[in-house]
């Protein structure tokens, strides 16, 4: 099991708070450094400083850290072009070395895109532009140098692109799909993707979930086995009860609900937990810290569970 940072910044965090958060997963051999893709905060919360975009995020985070993988979980397919986004994508792995990895799915907060406007079609043809936005975002990576790209949609065409510039990662930077879609979710996953994640969800419902992905991924030619399964849970662990319930009340959550609904509780109790998701088949979970500036989170994990669940 490898266990990933996974950061929520428009809650509000600067860029430096973020760094400090990649820095120390990246020293202390965690997997993954991925942030959400977001420009509005949710909850009770003022937001501030406001929101920073995730690939601007990133490409800084590129040239600041050395080894840790970088990614969103997870951009969403409304926000950019995909043309564009596949530009973005390969000038920050060839930024981080080959350490990039994209999630992309179809965009949900209806809100955001009001508060900044960007056009939210319903969920239906948010599902037909992710799809054509998947082909595009391969095809320009995959196309050999020298030879022009084109594409044909309801939504995006493409004339003669010459499909520049190339990723570092050959074919191309792994692509994360999730989400808990029973049809077009798996089949995506299946065509496209390296990872499947399921996030914040019961163990029962992330199970059904991983079989139904490894089922599309049969039904397509490329095995059952062949997709890498994650899931993400909130993160809220501690030493004693008084440090699970300061760290659950940092980030306005009841202890009672974080142990149902999230990764909660004593070391012990959280290597279980994450014990029954590797028993379904998840062999990467992302853990989401939502209290940035509690670095000695990290080094609990670090020390404590990490070596019992890798």
């Amino acid at each position: 099991m490898e266990l990933r940072v996974f950061t929520e910044p428009q809650q509000g965090a600067t860029y430096d708070d973020l760094l400090r958060v990649a820095l120390e997963a990246e020293r202390l051999g965690f997997g993954a450094f991925f942030r959400s893709d977001h420009y509005l905060h949710m909850g009770a919360v003022s937001g501030l400083p406001g929101p920073t975009d995730a690939w601007i995020t990133l490409a800084g985070l590129a040239r600041e850290t050395k080894t840790i993988r970088l990614g969103t979980l997870m951009s969403a397919a409304t926000f950019r072009l995909p043309g564009p986004l596949a530009i973005s994508v390969a000038q920050v792995d060839e930024m981080s070395g080959g350490r990039v990895e994209l999630g992309i799915g179809t965009g949900w907060f209806a809100n955001e895109h009001a508060a900044y406007g960007i056009d939210f079609p319903p969920l239906g043809e948010r599902f037909d532009r992710l799809g054509e936005q998947l082909e595009i975002i391969t095809g320009l990576w995959e196309t050999p140098l020298g030879e022009t790209f084109s594409f044909s949609g309801k939504h995006y065409q493409l004339t003669d692109s010459p499909a520049l510039p190339k990723p570092v990662q050959s074919p191309r930077p792994p692509l994360l799909i999730g989400g808990g879609g029973k049809v077009r979710t798996p089949q995506l996953a299946a065509r496209f993707a390296q990872e499947f994640n399921m996030p914040f969800n019961s163990l029962e419902e992330t199970s059904s979930q991983f079989e139904r992905v490894r089922d599309a991924c049969e039904r397509s030619g490329r095995g059952r086995e062949s997709i890498i399964l994650s899931a993400a849970q909130v993160l809220c662990v501690g030493e004693n009860e008084a440090e699970i319930e300061r760290r659950a009340l940092r980030i306005g959550r009841e202890v009672s609900e974080l142990r149902a609904n999230g990764l909660a509780g004593t070391v012990d109790e959280v290597v279980a937990k994450i014990q029954s998701f590797a028993n379904v088949g998840a062999r990467r979970m992302y853990l989401q810290m939502l209290d940035l500036s509690d670095l000695d989170h990290l080094r609990l994990i670090a020390e404590r569970v990490v070596p019992q669940v890798k």
